[in-house]
């Protein structure tokens, strides 16, 4: 799953990518053969299952394996 950081919120990317024009059909971020196409790995940001990229509109997005089950509930 890919979320969007920003200073004070943790967003799920389709809430952001819907209206993005480098999102795929469904509105959501451009991912494929576990690669980012519509942004950049942040550098030495593969640990412990959880990816960070910056995207070409400039959002950081970070894939993460397990939300906490708060989390999931607030999205």
């Amino acid at each position: 799953m890919l979320v969007i950081l920003t200073q004070n919120h943790i967003l799920p990317s389709q809430s952001v990518c819907q209206s993005c024009l480098l999102a795929d059909r469904h509105g959501q971020p451009r991912w494929q053969e576990g690669q980012l196409r519509c942004g950049a790995p942040v550098c030495g940001s593969s640990e412990r299952g959880c990816q960070q990229f910056r995207c070409q509109m400039g959002f950081h997005l970070v894939q993460v394996s397990d939300l906490p089950a708060t989390l999931e509930q607030d999205t």
